[in-house]
């Protein structure tokens, strides 16, 4: 071997690892006289050198060593090069180790039979410098693109965590919201004198936009209302909690519904009215790109008047298993996207039976697999169909129908709505 050949630096030959830690080569052969040889080579190269006499000793210094690169003897006694390659690979190991075979053996039988076993490479005897030089030079380049690999997965894997830790932080937080959001909503059915209320409030997601409720106007009259907020998530959700304080039922003085006379007394808006001061405070004191739909109706419990405004959400409507489905109402605009929108009130009697529906564009819209909305046509024919039922069981029976139609009960919007059935014989 040739003395220029061996004074060759690490650098001038471009081996040896990319990292500040050094490449651990592991040489195993049972000839004293190769082993000095090729570590002679390794050591002016920069490599951290092991060296064993048989297989099973090499075994033993993997066992305890991380070594990166094997340059091994094919035909040894006791372990062949081939049978300590394959146990090599069956050891538990964290980085890869890249596996070259010194061999005499040119036949393709045996280069298949070490490449089945895992060898990475081969290399002839007696050993050329140039072409170790240029074997380790391949192996270290699969060593280090493991390690970049490696070190990006690391950095992958810290991520994930964090965004893991970051996400239950957020979902435990939506959790709350979400409970904040259903304290907001009224217990699934209420009886109050001749009339009955039920509703139910299914969200898409954690939180929604949409919000039903009620609230006593006096000891005739109570106001029920459905409104849904536009978008989705938290940013709607934050509105209808906003929204359900002006329309409170426990607080006058926050409820929209009412203001105060000269005299002090709560005087109540009729329904466009609170339609109208709900868009000016949405665009006065809102800094918002939302907007809302409401649907609000003004019930007198004795006689069955209803005063209604409907501001750009779906039509209210009447179901009367006797005389059918009427819609009410001719639209109007949202609430909150331009100053000076004029609502109408408008009005309608209930007779005994008659169930008034105010509910969330999540049941007309809501879409089956094709793409087909269910729309009023769908709903009447759902109300038709159980026509028998009442209170919770009607809304829960639209429902089930409802994921029918979606095939699934991941609904792609919110879904929610407001019943109330009256009772009383007004002759």
């Amino acid at each position: 071997m040739a003395e220029s050949t061996l004074e060759l630096s690490a650098t001038e030959l471009n081996i040896g690892s990319q990292s500040n830690t050094p490449t651990r080569v592991l040489v195993v052969d049972d000839s004293k006289m190769q082993r000095k040889l090729v570590i002679a080579l390794l050591k002016k190269w920069g490599f951290e050198i092991f060296e064993a006499d048989s297989g099973k000793s090499a075994l033993e210094i993997c066992a305890q060593q991380t070594i990166d690169l094997v340059i091994s003897d094919w035909v040894m006694p006791e372990m062949s090069g081939l049978a300590f390659c394959e146990k090599f690979r069956a050891l538990p190991r964290e980085r890869y180790g890249y596996f070259i075979l010194l061999t005499s053996k040119s036949e393709k039988d045996d280069i298949a039979q070490g490449l089945d076993v895992g060898a990475d490479d081969f290399l002839s005897k007696p050993v050329n410098s140039t072409e170790l030089r240029s074997r380790i030079q391949a192996g270290q380049r699969v060593l280090d693109m493991e390690k970049q690999v490696h070190a990006q997965n690391a950095k992958t894997t810290e991520a994930l965590a964090e965004l893991q830790r970051v996400y239950g932080e957020l979902n435990k937080d939506l959790l709350e919201a979400e409970k904040l959001q259903r304290s907001l909503i009224p217990e699934n059915y209420t009886q109050l004198d001749n009339v009955e209320l039920s509703n139910i409030f299914k969200s898409s997601g954690h939180v929604g936009g949409d919000l039903v409720g009620h609230f006593k106007i006096d000891q005739d009259r109570i106001g029920i209302y459905s409104l849904d907020v536009s978008g989705h998530g938290v940013s709607s959700a934050l509105l209808t909690i906003r929204l359900a304080g002006y329309l409170s039922p426990f607080n006058k003085e926050q409820n929209i519904a009412f203001y105060k006379s000269n005299a002090g007394e709560f005087l109540v808006r009729e329904p466009a009215e609170i339609a109208l001061h709900l868009n000016e405070l949405m665009l006065r004191d809102m800094s918002t790109e939302l907007y809302f739909t409401l649907a609000y109706a003004d019930v007198n419990l004795r006689n069955g008047e209803c005063a209604i405004v409907q501001a750009g959400h779906p039509h209210p409507l009447i179901f009367n298993a006797s005389n059918g489905i009427t819609f009410l109402g001719s639209g109007g605009p949202p609430i909150g996207m331009i100053d000076g929108m004029v609502y109408e009130t408008f009005y309608h009697r209930l007779v005994p039976n008659d169930k008034l529906l105010l509910h969330s564009d999540g049941l007309t819209e809501c879409e089956n697999p094709d793409g087909a909305l269910l729309d009023e046509d769908g709903l009447s024919k759902i109300l038709m169909r159980h026509a028998k039922s009442n209170g919770p069981e009607l809304l829960n029976d639209i429902l089930w129908d409802l994921a029918d139609h979606a095939h699934g009960e991941n609904f792609g919007d919110d879904v929610s709505a407001i019943m109330l059935e009256f009772s009383r014989d007004t002759k």
